[in-house]
């Protein structure tokens, strides 16, 4: 039952626990429960809103910042994560394989303020070794949505 709850929720924040309820052959109550219960173990860890911030008028900058740093002894990338995520302008910060360690995703208002950032917050942090910054220049697809409007078939519709 907690698999099919999260698939759900995970896809479409705003539940509706009548349909939920339906899928799993229970009733809202109980629902209702199991999800209070996933969110009090920290399961279910918060709800988002996906916003096309250039549909609503406003241009927001999304980057992302690959970070090399060096491990810290006895903690390693955590505290460094740490510093990093308690920035309020950092949505995300991911431990990564490859060439750099973290990666850490911006959003801001402008391409100024994301470089000011990484210059005057980031950059100095005593073991950070490098940076990379990517910048978001269109959204295809984001949290399984698709961000970009469908193609109308341009086909004839043909009847007998």
């Amino acid at each position: 039952m907690r698999r099919t709850i999260l698939n759900y929720i995970e896809r479409n924040s705003k539940a509706d626990l009548q349909e939920l309820a339906i899928m799993l052959g229970t009733d809202e109550v109980m629902v209702a429960n199991e999800i209070a219960e996933m969110e009090k173990e920290k399961i279910i860890c918060g709800y988002h809103t996906l916003i096309d911030w250039d549909r609503a008028g406003s241009e927001m900058i999304t980057a992302l910042i690959e970070v090399r740093v060096t491990p810290q002894r006895d903690q390693g990338f955590d505290r460094i994560a740490e510093r990093i995520y308690n920035f309020p302008e950092v949505t995300a910060v991911y431990l990564i394989s490859g060439g750099y360690d973290l990666m850490v995703i911006l959003e801001g208002w402008t391409l100024k303020g994301v470089s000011q950032f990484v210059s005057e917050k980031l950059a100095p942090v005593e073991a950070i070794m490098s940076t990379a910054t990517h910048f978001i220049l269109k959204k295809y697809k984001d949290h399984g949505t698709i961000m970009v409007p469908q193609k109308k078939s341009e086909r004839m519709l043909v009847t007998p």
